[in-house]
C-alpha cells in the first residue's frame, strides 16, 4: 500500500557537512540545518551502538522483546486508530472509520504474533515451517500454506486461505532449511538500515520496521512521512520497547531530511514505501545529471535499496452464470477494492477486465454504478489526488462522475493508455473488455493484465464456484502464468497485505534501471527465502448464501459481508471489535462483535 506522492517521501541524497568525499553530490539537493544534521547523525549513532545490543540478545529474549512491543501497541491502539481516522477527515460517527483499526493497529498486532511464534520456533530449536503444510504448485514450484494457522482465524475468517509460492526451482527441502532468515544467524549485524515511510497506510511504516529488525537483523531509522506526522507521538508510545535499547529511532521531515539520509554513509540500505518518481530521484537523482548517470549506469545511490512502489491492479471478472445477489456482492466488493482509504492505495483495484461476451456484462456495469454510487462520501485527503483527479477527467471527459469519483468505461474508439499506465491513487475506476468466455477469455485477461497494464503488485479475480470447476487445471495454469507479487482468488489483495504470514511486494524480477512496482518483500512473518508471489482464495458468496446448499460446490464460510466492505453497515464496529478481541482477548466482546458482524 503506497505513497503515491514523491516529494512527501524523499528527494535526491544531499552532501552532508564535514563528509563530502564520502557522499555524492547531488543535483538541486535541499538545505539542512546545522542542528538537524547533529540530530540525525546522534539518532545514527544511537542505532549503530543499538546494533551491538540486538546483535548479543538470545532468540528467547527476542520472543520476550516482541511481547512487550505487543502490550505497548495494544495499549495505543484505541488512540492509534482515532487518530488516524481524524487525520483522514473521518470523525468518531464516520461508518468507514473502521479501515483505521483493521490497517492500523490490527494489522501491527496480527504481524507481531506472527513473529513471536516464528522466533519462538527457533528459539525451541524447531523450524519455522514444522507443521505447515508445504507441496508443489504449477510451474515446478514449491507452495507454503501459510494461512490459516491458527484455530481463530480459522474461524474467524473461514472460507479464506493464502499461500507462498516460492521462485521456480527451490524444492520443499531448501524452503525449509532457509526459513527463519536472518534469525538462523541472530548475532550477525546487518548494520542500520533507514526506512522512509509511506504516507497513506498507518502500519505500512512500522510493519516495515519490524522487518528491517527480524528479517536482516537491521536496527532502522524511520523517517515518517509527513502525513503521517500526527501518528509520531502514538508510534513512539506503541514501539518504546524497540526505542529505549537503541534499535529504532523516528524521525519527522521533508525533503531535505530524506535527501540527507539517503546519502549518508553509516546507513547501510534503504527501503521504500512510495512512488517510482521518488525511487528514481533517490537512486539516479533528477534532471540532465539523471539522464547521464541512467546512460552510464552510474547511480548516486550506493547502497543496496528495496522498494515497495504500487502500480495499476487489474479485477479480472470471468464470465459466470451469477444470481442477482452475486452480482450485487461482486460489484460491491469491486468497490471496496477501489474505494477503500478514498483509493488512496497503491492495491486499489483500478481496472475491471470484463468479457464482452458476457450477457450478464449489462446488468453487472449496472450493479457496479450503483454501488460506486452509494458507498459513503468521505474527503480525497491524499496530497496531490486532487490533481490526479483531473488527470483523469481531462483525459476522459465523458466519464460518469459520481459525487467526487469517477467511473470510466472504455467503449469503441476510446483510448485506454492513460487508465492502463497512470496510477491514479484517487477514486478513478475503469471498465474495459476483452472478448471470449471461459478459459479463452481467462488468458485473454491475464495477457491484458500482464501487458499491458503498468506494474506488478497486485492482481485480483472473481469466479463462480461452477466455472472455476470447468477450468479445472487451466485455471491454475492461468494463476501462475499473471506476473503479480499477490494474487487474490474472489478475495482483494489486500486481504494478502494484512495478513502477516504472507508475503508483500511485486513480482521478481525488477531492477533499479527499471523498478516496476518494486523490488524485494514484506511482511512474510514466516521468514521464507526466494518468495516468488502469495495467492489469496476466498469465499465467492458470502454467508448465509455459502452455505453447501446454495453455494454450488463453492468455499464455505461463515463470515457476511466482511467489515472491510464500504457497504458494509457494521463495518466500523466489527472492524473495532476484532482489532480490541486481537489485542486483548475475551469471548464476550467476540460475540458481540460477530452478533454486529450478521447485520453487516
Amino acid at each position: 500500500m503506497t505513497s503515491a506522492t514523491p516529494s512527501a517521501t524523499t528527494a535526491p541524497a544531499q552532501t552532508a557537512k564535514g563528509a563530502e568525499k564520502a557522499r555524492p553530490k547531488t543535483d538541486a539537493a535541499p538545505a539542512l540545518s546545522d542542528g538537524d544534521r547533529e540530530r540525525l547523525d546522534a539518532a545514527i549513532a544511537d542505532l549503530q551502538a543499538g546494533t551491538t545490543i540486538w546483535s548479543a540478545l538470545s532468540l528467547a529474549q527476542r520472543v520476550t522483546l516482541l511481547r512487550a512491543v505487543r502490550t505497548s501497541v495494544a495499549a495505543t491502539a484505541e488512540d492509534w486508530a482515532h487518530t488516524a481516522a481524524a487525520s483522514k477527515g473521518l470523525d468518531a460517527r464516520h461508518p468507514l472509520r473502521g479501515e483505521e483499526w483493521l490497517s492500523g493497529p490490527y494489522s501491527v498486532l496480527g504481524a507481531l504474533d506472527a513473529y513471536i511464534e516464528t522466533l519462538s520456533r527457533l528459539a525451541d530449536g524447531r523450524n519455522p515451517l514444522d507443521g505447515i503444510t508445504v507441496d508443489r504448485a504449477p510451474g515446478g514450484r514449491t507452495r507454503v500454506h501459510a494461512f490459516p494457522l491458527t484455530g481463530i482465524d480459522s474461524f474467524l475468517l473461514s472460507g479464506f486461505t493464502g499461500e507462498v509460492w516460492l521462485e521456480p526451482g527451490v524444492t520443499p527441502q531448501a524452503a525449509r532449511a532457509a526459513a527463519g532468515l536472518a534469525q538462523r544467524t541472530p548475532s550477525a549485524s546487518g548494520g542500520v538500515g533507514l526506512v522512509l515511510g509511506a504516507g497513506n497506510i498507518t502500519s505500512i511504516p512500522v510493519l516495515d520496521v519490524l522487518y528491517e529488525l527480524l528479517a536482516h537483523n537491521r536496527t532502522a531509522l524511520l523517517k515518517v512521512n509527513p502525513t503521517q506526522d500526527p501518528l509520531v507521538p502514538i508510534y513512539k508510545r506503541a514501539f518504546a520497547p524497540l526505542i529505549e535499547p537503541g534499535l529504532l529511532r523516528i524521525v519527522r521531515g521533508g525533503p531535505a531530511v530524506g535527501a540527507y539520509l539517503t546519502g549518508h554513509p553509516d546507513l547501510v540500505h534503504v527501503h521504500i514505501t512510495g512512488s517510482a518518481a521518488t525511487f528514481d530521484a533517490i537512486v539516479w537523482g533528477t534532471g540532465a545529471a539523471a539522464t547521464r548517470r541512467r546512460r552510464e549506469n552510474r547511480p548516486q545511490l550506493k547502497k543496496p535499496i528495496t522498494a515497495e512502489l504500487g502500480g495499476v491492479s487489474p479485477i479480472i471478472v470471468v464470465p459466470g452464470d451469477w444470481t442477482d445477489a452475486d452480482l450485487r456482492y461482486q460489484a460491491e466488493h469491486v468497490v471496496t477494492m477501489r474505494l477503500q482509504n478514498c483509493g488512496h492505495n497503491c492495491i486499489a483495484g483500478q481496472v475491471v477486465i470484463l468479457s464482452s461476451d458476457w450477457p450478464q456484462a449489462d446488468r453487472f456495469r449496472a450493479e457496479l454504478r450503483r454501488a460506486y454510487a452509494n458507498a459513503p462520501e468521505r474527503p480525497i485527503w491524499y496530497p496531490g489526488s486532487p490533481s490526479r483527479m483531473q488527470q483523469a477527467t481531462d483525459a476522459y471527459p465523458d466519464a460518469l462522475v459520481l459525487g467526487d469519483r469517477l467511473l470510466v468505461e472504455i467503449g469503441e474508439g476510446d483510448d485506454p493508455d492513460a487508465l492502463q499506465h497512470t496510477e491514479y491513487f484517487a477514486p478513478v475506476l475503469g471498465v474495459v473488455t476483452v472478448p471470449g468466455a471461459g478459459q479463452e477469455f481467462l488468458d485473454a485477461a491475464v495477457a491484458y493484465a500482464n501487458d499491458e497494464l503498468q506494474g506488478t503488485l497486485g492482481a485480483n479475480l472473481l469466479i463462480d464456484p461452477a466455472t472455476e470447476k470447468s477450468l479445472g487445471h487451466g485455471f491454475e495454469r492461468a494463476i501462475a502464468n499473471l506476473r503479480y507479487g499477490s494474487i487474490a482468488i474472489n478475495g482483494w489483495t489486500a486481504f494478502g497485505f494484512i495478513t502477516p504470514t504472507l508475503t508483500w511486494g511485486a513480482f521478481p524480477g525488477s531492477t533499479i534501471e527499471d523498478v516496476g512496482s518494486g523490488i524485494g518483500v514484506v511482511h512474510n512473518a514466516l521468514l521464507l527465502d526466494s518468495v516468488e508471489r502469495s495467492v489469496i482464495r476466498g469465499p465467492f458468496r458470502p454467508f448465509p448464501r455459502s452455505l453447501p446448499v446454495a453455494n454450488g460446490g463453492g468455499r464455505l464460510s461463515i463470515l457476511p459481508k466482511p467489515p472491510w466492505f464500504v457497504s458494509a453497515r457494521t463495518g466500523a464496529e466489527v472492524s473495532e471489535g476484532l482489532t480490541r478481541f486481537r489485542a486483548n482477548g475475551g469471548a464476550a466482546g467476540l460475540v458481540k462483535t460477530l452478533l454486529k458482524a450478521l447485520r453487516a
